[in-house]
């Protein structure tokens, strides 16, 4: 009897490709009323965690549960990025624009400070889902030391974050929340493959 896994194939890939798409748009439906985005994002990444972790999607049941159960607490975080994201979208506009002194180096330094915060934002999603889309408190605590210990996944959760901000802008409306899907998993793979990778070569 063999312990090898079955041999993954181009219909498992579109399969997968396919449930990302799925999730985007449930994640991106979820979100609309902009005060749900929080709540939207954390039962998503639960959602790729079981993926990721346990092989299989949950239930709908048990998604649209983590959902009610991160509302609560959600609406706050919905609130809190609301307005970080407003204020860091003005002052790059106005760079961009030239309405404020400081020119390119500042324009500069704001998009490298903004991508940081996204990778950040990125990172605690990310925490949050593997509890189970709640604990927004501990995961920012998580992704904290996760960002102090580990740079280099900091810095590739803030290259995905920002690489799925370029795409919004040139993508059509349509096919946005499929990105969101995908940016997700590609969050989750980035910020479980570094420390295996380091396990690995110690």
């Amino acid at each position: 009897m063999s312990d090898e896994r079955p041999r993954r194939d181009w219909r498992d890939t579109l399969r997968d490709a396919t449930d990302l798409a799925l999730l985007g748009f449930a994640l991106v439906l979820a979100a609309l009323p902009l005060l749900t985005l929080a709540p939207a994002a954390a039962a998503a990444s639960a959602a790729v965690h079981d993926r990721v972790a346990l092989g299989g999607w949950p239930a709908l049941r048990t998604t649209l549960s983590r959902f009610g159960r991160a509302l609560p607490a959600g609406l706050a975080v919905s609130v809190a990025a609301l307005a970080v994201a407003t204020a860091l979208g003005v002052d790059l506009a106005a760079l961009a624009a030239g309405r404020v002194p400081g020119g390119p180096p500042a324009l500069a330094l704001t998009v490298v400070v903004t991508a940081a915060l996204a990778g950040y934002a990125g990172l605690v999603v990310v925490e949050v889902g593997r509890a189970g889309g709640r604990g927004w408190r501990d995961a920012a605590r998580a992704a904290a030391r996760t960002a102090a210990r580990q740079p280099g996944t900091w810095a590739a959760t803030s290259g995905v974050c920002a690489v799925a901000g370029l795409l919004g802008v040139l993508v059509t409306p349509v096919a946005a929340p499929i990105l969101a899907g995908y940016a997700l998993a590609a969050l989750h793979a980035v910020a479980t493959r570094r420390p295996a990778a380091r396990t690995e070569a110690s």
